[in-house]
């Protein structure tokens, strides 16, 4: 099986290669925001129709005589920029023919495609012509450039990426890999809910304690803030401690994702099968405040929750889960979330009253007890379990028609 993989690496730059990549990623932007605004004016025209991907490239060479600078960028970096620009309206008019087709989900976002603004997301990409040798990498008609090798890279090189994130230059080099195709499996499974005060909770009693991001880190960026508020707006100062903000923001990013990425791969490693509830994120994070006329109810309490979802990642930790598992042979499996908080995982019995508090569930009806997120993420793998197999309660496991063992253990660690 052929697979796609990137390997990122920070660049060692002096202040001269950092003008020149500055350079080239402004090139890009000024071409991106050029087609842009050609598409964007035939769009709003009900009679005309956009230029096709061949079109915008045949530009190209019209644009360089009017700005001799787009000349000293490689060519086929800004035709890179055209290309993507022309699947961002592809994506827009897929999502678009899903919402009038009814077969929209709160996932899909039909985002217009944006101008770009300067210094923000500076980036370019490298299709061809690109060399790689020990820590060194050669990049057309900008010379050969040193990067921190911090692995292997193993796989057919097929682009290069070069980023900009804070003060720092990084390449991505996206292989070509060809692994064993994987052997389907079907156990170990479990279920797995995931919550706010644990991480995630699986039917067989393991669970994971929240890494909690930025509120390790939200009293420091609050006071970062408070002194960037106090700076004149663009002043060398103001860029000095807005220099600050953003690394404190780059920090709570990156502890987020090592955690995301250790977690779904010892889980992966673990399951060849793992049911989730098939949650409405967007929909479980929206504000709270209501209109003028209409106001709403509790909102300072529902934006506390709201920020305490959406520091847990689970979107990104599920796309994670789904592509590492489907690696191995294994599957993520979305049920439906109604009820599994609300019903007993014994004997079934649905009510409010279950759930005695945010940790705590005893069913009214057969005096079953235990952690609220144990017993949902049992009855998560019943309903998993029931719709993969087609045949009610008989290809559940014996462990989940009985009452479950202690849920005191951990997700086992990464290796």
């Amino acid at each position: 099986m052929l697979i796609r993989k990137g390997y990122k690496f920070r660049l060692k730059l002096k202040a001269d290669d950092a003008r020149k990549l500055r350079q080239f990623a402004g090139c890009c932007r000024f071409v991106w925001n050029r087609a842009l605004a050609v598409q964007d004016e035939l769009f709003r025209d009900e009679k005309a129709k956009l230029l096709t991907r061949t079109e915008l490239i045949n530009r190209l060479p019209e644009w360089k005589r009017e700005h001799p600078f787009l000349a000293d960028a490689q060519s086929q970096i800004l035709q890179q920029t055209l290309k993507d620009l022309d699947l961002a309206y592809r994506a827009f008019f897929r999502r678009l023919r899903k919402i009038r087709a009814g077969d929209y989900s709160e996932g899909d976002d039909p985002g217009y495609p944006r101008f770009k603004k300067k210094y923000l997301h500076d980036s370019f990409r490298f299709p061809q012509g690109f060399r790689i040798e020990y820590r060194h990498i050669f990049l057309p008609k900008l010379g050969w450039f040193r990067f921190y090798k911090s692995r292997e890279i193993q796989g057919t090189p097929k682009n290069v990426t070069v980023t900009r994130d804070g003060p720092h230059w990084y390449v991505s080099v996206q292989v070509e890999q060809e692994i064993p195709d994987p052997v389907p499996a079907r156990e170990p499974s479990a279920g797995m809910d995931l919550g706010v005060s644990r991480f995630l909770t699986l039917s067989d009693g393991s669970c994971a304690e929240p890494l909690n991001a930025l509120l390790g880190l939200e009293d420091k960026l609050a006071r970062e803030q408070r002194k960037l508020s106090r700076k004149v707006r663009f002043s060398a100062n103001w860029r000095k401690q807005k220099a600050r903000v953003n690394r404190v923001h780059r920090k709570i990013r990156d502890s987020r994702r090592d955690f995301l990425h250790k977690t779904s791969m010892a889980l992966a490693r673990s399951y060849a099968v793992l049911y989730a509830e098939d949650l409405n994120i967007r929909g479980m994070s929206a504000s709270a405040r209501g209109t003028t006329d209409n106001p709403g109810q509790n909102v300072r309490a529902k934006a506390g929750l709201n920020k305490a979802v959406l520091d847990q990642g689970w979107s990104e930790f599920l796309r994670q889960l789904d592509y590492k598992l489907s690696r191995r042979g294994g599957e993520l499996v979305r049920v439906s979330p109604r009820d599994t908080s609300q019903s007993c995982s014994r004997c079934g019995h649905v009510s409010k009253s279950n759930r005695r508090s945010q940790s705590r569930f005893k069913c009214t009806a057969c005096g079953l007890e235990m952690h609220a997120d144990h017993n949902a993420a049992l009855n998560i793998a019943t309903l998993g379990q029931r719709g993969r197999n087609a045949c009610g309660d008989e290809g559940l496991p014996s462990s989940m028609k009985q009452e479950p063992p202690g849920n005191g253990d951990k997700v086992p660690a990464p290796a």
